[in-house]
């Protein structure tokens, strides 16, 4: 954004004692900043287009469920918020200076597969939360994977589930992924594959 200013008002930049319209390596400098966007995104979406699919291969869980109705709608209030934020950003960058517009279309690709991924997973039931006989996966806005190796603790505080382990390491989901009528479930599930000897259960109901 920073760059895109400069050469879009035709800013000095006083340490090259040039301005931004004659700025070296303009056109290289936007395609590696749009490219660095790209990848980070595309690493993210890879990510959470998995584990949507992933999670909603029901017959390899032991206990599977979707998401509650207001996790559900927290999800995609925050996700059209985000397309939005970077639509109008891509469209900013593209108006400042159209020598931005790789940097334009990486964040509108964003856009666009945010909203995709959005809609197939309201209307097709596929934000869901599972546990296995070797972790707890949750996949909606993104991808949470709580494996139950060195696990020591389950409790719930505030709006969070906490997984503490072993070395001070503590991981949380928020409580309302889970169903309200479905935790007991939930937490029995993660009782009948873990060692009861090791792993206490705190404050779950």
């Amino acid at each position: 954004m920073a760059v895109t200013v400069f050469v879009g008002f035709d800013l000095p930049v006083e340490f090259l004692r040039v301005s931004g319209r004659n700025l070296p390596y303009r056109f290289e400098t936007f395609m590696i900043f749009g490219l660095i966007l790209l990848l980070i995104n595309i690493r993210r979406t890879i990510r959470r287009w998995m584990g949507m699919y992933i999670v909603n291969r029901k017959d390899k869980f032991r206990w599977n469920t979707e998401v509650s109705k207001e996790r559900r709608q927290r999800v995609v209030a925050y996700n059209l918020l985000e397309g939005f934020v970077m639509g109008s950003v891509a469209l900013g960058l593209y108006m400042v200076t159209p020598q931005a517009w790789f940097p334009a279309v990486a964040l509108l690709f964003c856009t666009v597969d945010n909203l995709v991924f959005t809609i197939i997973g309201i209307t097709g039931h596929r934000f869901r939360a599972g546990v296995t006989s070797k972790a707890v996966i949750l996949a909606d806005r993104d991808v949470q994977l709580l494996y139950f190796i060195g696990l020591r603790k389950v409790s719930i505080h505030q709006q969070s589930i906490y997984f503490d382990y072993i070395k001070g390491l503590q991981l949380n989901i928020p409580v309302d992924s889970i169903p309200e009528e479905k935790r007991s479930e939930f937490f029995a599930a993660i009782e009948g594959v873990v060692d009861k000897d090791k792993v206490f259960f705190s404050n779950l109901r």
